[in-house]
């Protein structure tokens, strides 16, 4: 089982939620990224070559930042120590994460958190009309991803839209991947990335009942905030020097 081979720094502590309730007023700096590979045939502008994403590692290094993972922000917030610190993200789980993006972040001493589908381990991304096919991680690149200390956290089952789904669905995509990931890696996710971004106050309740210590969105709305609608920032092959400063300065605005 992996959780005998797991090394034990792999191990984090909790997100001590009830310290949370900034993040309405303070919202964290959080990066959205998505697979790490030939941005050539991307329809969705969601692919960075491993290239373009040193080029980020190394800007917010320039600017005195560091890339963490969710968690590890999270907690750092909890302790008022979170200054120069950045949340990475990368959904969808693609196979190109153990591959392409763990060593550009293992260069920079960055951490990440990867949000995987445990219904589609070792598929692809049939979700997506268009565009290539792309592998998912299967359970060998989940325990490379956590053994380089990458946060494992929960997409949900499928990768569907949760806003649309009955009770008993919701029940599976939440606290079901929940268990199916504990199973797995030997610890349950504290993080869950809502697909598509879409969240509304009932996922979110299902979200926070399934025993998630945090959400992740795109843009949340309005009204919705807190731990469990954490806005994010996306970040694309197109981004670079000027791009980034534009969009953290849009982060302190307060606008997306």
């Amino acid at each position: 089982m992996f959780a005998d081979t797991a090394p034990a720094r792999t191990q984090l502590p909790p997100v001590p939620t009830a310290s949370l309730t900034d993040v309405t007023t303070r919202p964290p700096w959080i990066l959205m990224y998505h697979s790490v590979a030939d941005p050539a045939d991307d329809p969705y502008r969601i692919t960075v070559a491993p290239d373009r994403l040193d080029l980020h590692l190394r800007w917010l290094h320039r600017h005195g930042l560091s890339g963490v993972s969710v968690s590890a922000l999270l907690r750092a917030r909890a302790e008022g120590r979170d200054r120069g610190l950045v949340g990475l993200t990368f959904d969808d789980g693609y196979a190109d994460f153990a591959a392409a993006a763990l060593p550009v972040l293992r260069r920079h001493g960055c951490s990440a958190t990867l949000f995987v589908l445990p219904g589609r381990l070792g598929g692809d991304n049939a979700w997506d009309p268009e565009g290539p096919r792309r592998p998912l991680v299967d359970e060998a690149d989940l325990r490379t991803a956590a053994a380089a200390g990458t946060e494992i956290a929960s997409h949900g089952l499928y990768h569907v839209d949760l806003t649309r789904l009955d009770a008993a669905a919701l029940r599976e995509e939440t606290a079901r991947s929940r268990a199916w990931l504990a199973e797995l890696t030997g610890r349950a996710p504290q993080g869950f990335c809502y697909p598509y971004g879409t969240v509304d106050e009932r996922v979110a309740s299902a979200v926070r009942d399934a025993g998630y210590a945090y959400g992740c969105a795109i843009r949340p709305p309005a009204g919705l905030g807190g731990p469990y609608a954490l806005a994010r920032t996306h970040i694309s092959q197109a981004d670079r020097g000027g791009r980034l400063w534009a969009k953290r300065l849009r982060h302190r605005a307060g606008t997306r």
